[in-house]
């Protein structure tokens, strides 16, 4: 199995936060990076790059060392960052110009068809666009040089649900070609729902898990209960809780949940809201 991104033992320090991560994503799949704010998608994504430099780690990007590759392996990498790098004063047709004289495999009929389509204003100035127009715009630049990696930060926030549907779309056309890879990180777990092969849920900069989706929902279940009765499950197997004055819900593998104990069937956004919020109590006292 080839993979497209390869990340191993990664460590990069700040002041009150650490990150440690190993990720892989297969060649030909999406991955979901999820998380809170803060809980080190961006930095994970910024040292994948080169933006960033780690304190320790191996880091490959379409079989490439970003290190001594770096020039070759951009060019098969489409970004999308916020912020964008481009001054204010430039409009989308000047940045297609330079990105032409930038990208050898730069496609000006796709860029301006992937404008149009996303209705981007074209003679507007980067700093007189709405934040929704940006994302468009960026978007519109990663998909317009044959990329084979697409790393997106957020690329769905800010933009209404037509427009994202459109985005959606437009990514799941991209993953048509085998060879084409994606790592997305959103809070609209909707769209990562509709979009992933794979989900990586990072908090506190540590991965919690990396599955594929479908197995996740297969395997994990929601249990809603009195707290005594969640009791009969081993602590160390409750993946995430929420507490409320009227009972707790917690996530926990099939296997684990006992004969008898009713359980539900869990989507991504719980999955992730419930592995995120840990054992905290709502709706009492605290």
């Amino acid at each position: 199995m080839s993979l497209a991104i390869e990340i191993h033992g990664l460590e990069k320090h700040y002041k009150g936060f650490d990150l440690k991560l190993d990720l892989e994503l297969p060649e030909g799949c999406i991955l979901g990076l999820v998380g809170e704010n803060g809980a080190g998608k961006t930095t994970a994504i910024k040292c994948l790059l080169g933006l960033v430099r780690p304190e320790a780690g191996q880091l490959r990007v379409l079989g490439r060392d970003l290190d001594r590759e770096a020039v070759s392996a951009r060019e098969e990498v489409g970004l999308v960052l916020e912020p964008t790098a481009f001054p204010g004063s430039m409009n989308a047709r000047q940045i297609g110009k330079i990105l032409s004289s930038i990208y050898r495999s730069w496609d000006a009929a796709a860029y301006a068809s992937l404008l149009e389509r996303l209705r981007v204003p074209v003679e507007k100035p980067l700093k007189d666009l709405s934040r929704g127009n940006r994302m468009k715009l960026s978007i519109c630049t990663a998909l317009s040089h044959h990329a084979r990696l697409l790393v997106l930060d957020e690329p769905t926030s800010g933009l209404d649900p037509v427009v994202r549907d459109k985005v959606v779309g437009l990514l799941l056309d991209f993953t048509r070609d085998e060879r084409h890879s994606v790592l997305i990180s959103s809070h609209i777990v909707s769209d990562l729902e509709k979009l992933c092969d794979y989900i990586a849920f990072l908090k506190d900069g540590r991965l919690m898990l990396c599955e594929e989706k479908d197995r996740l929902l297969e395997e994990y279940r929601l249990v809603q209960c009195a707290p005594a009765e969640l009791a009969r499950i081993d602590p160390a197997l409750i993946k995430g809780r929420r507490e409320t004055d009227y009972g707790v819900s917690a996530l926990v593998p099939e296997a684990a949940v006992p004969a008898g104990m009713h359980s539900a069937p869990v989507d991504i956004e719980e999955l992730f809201v419930l592995m995120a919020s840990g054992k905290r109590k709502e709706g009492g006292e605290r």
